[in-house]
């Protein structure tokens, strides 16, 4: 039994230093906003937070387009997509509550009637009737739970490999496998290392070679940011709680993006988003991964505009 719990102490004793070697203070917001906030970036107080977001484009557009990103990521996986979007519809790209520069819910309710309520709310805040949604991976599925939520106030949605079914056998990112097992999540707290960024937008990706060292650099330090690591850890372990059989009550006129090479959230989804939800329509882009917004937004801009207008 002493040479267990000697085993055992010695163990943690190494956990402890690993932990001093490689731990990392939460960055405050004030230091990031002059690296990743830009001329267009405005900052809304709303449900006790200050959320960045970028209003571009047509301002006379009656029926602007909401691009809500995905999980550990922020406005910026649209910035492509914009730039060819604005020319045409009124843009709008936020930071979600719990992600980016906008940080931590107060309510540290991470779930998806908290995020129905947060946009109904961001866009009353802008003077917005109606809308159009388009949302990646978890923003995909905020989307169609806020489709379920307030149809009359969503026009059309767009889903870009979005959340909502069942994962059957995906290969998944490091980070998230990490972040999604228990115990060793709690260390992600603390340590969130540069490599293990690195690592995890590599699978996200169709070619790895495409990540580059800004991309690392600017995931880590909104991870980092004070309030989003605990976001992170609460949604990891399961603070959203859907429901795939509603997906069959979404009445919007819907379009289906995806990357066939998306080891995520497998292509296999795109059939049961069609099947769900009637008169949907799909586009599969080849040799594409799990973000084609960052990948191919030439085509995923194409893709968007034939659909609303």
């Amino acid at each position: 039994m002493k040479t267990i719990a000697k085993i055992l102490g010695g163990f943690i004793a190494l956990i402890v230093i690993l932990l001093l070697i490689i731990c990392e203070r939460d960055r405050p917001v004030e230091e990031l906003i002059p690296l990743y906030a830009n001329k267009d970036s405005k900052f809304m107080p709303i449900m006790g937070m200050k959320v960045h977001y970028r209003d571009e484009g047509v301002a006379t557009d009656t029926l602007p387009l909401i691009l809500l990103h995905g999980m550990s990521s922020s406005l910026n996986t649209w910035d492509s997509v914009v730039i060819s979007l604005k020319a045409h519809k009124r843009v709008i790209s936020l930071d979600l509550p719990g992600f980016a520069l906008t940080g931590p819910s107060p309510e540290m309710a991470y779930n998806f009637p908290y995020y129905s309520k947060f946009i109904d709310s961001f866009a009353t805040r802008l003077k917005i009737k109606r809308f159009i949604l388009a949302g990646n991976s978890l923003g995909g599925a905020i989307s169609w739970n806020y489709a379920l939520h307030n149809p009359s106030r969503l026009a059309k949605m767009i889903l870009i490999d979005a959340a909502g079914y069942p994962k059957k056998g995906e290969s998944g990112s490091l980070g998230f496998k990490l972040a999604s097992t228990p115990v060793i999540n709690n260390l992600l707290l603390y340590a969130t290392p540069k490599a293990l960024v690195r690592k995890s937008l590599e699978t996200v990706y169709y070619d790895p070679a495409s990540v580059t060292d800004e991309q690392v650099e600017r995931f880590h330090d909104v991870a980092i940011r004070e309030g989003n690591r605990e976001a992170a850890l609460m949604i990891f372990k399961g603070s959203f709680k859907g429901n795939p059989e509603s997906i069959k009550e979404v009445k919007t006129p819907t379009l289906i993006l995806w990357g066939d090479k998306d080891n995520l959230i497998g292509v296999n989804n795109v059939d049961n988003f069609l099947k769900d939800i009637k008169g949907s329509k799909a586009e599969i882009y080849k040799n594409v991964g799990h973000v084609p917004m960052e990948e191919v937004p030439g085509k995923v801009a194409a893709s968007i505009l034939k659909f609303v207008q």
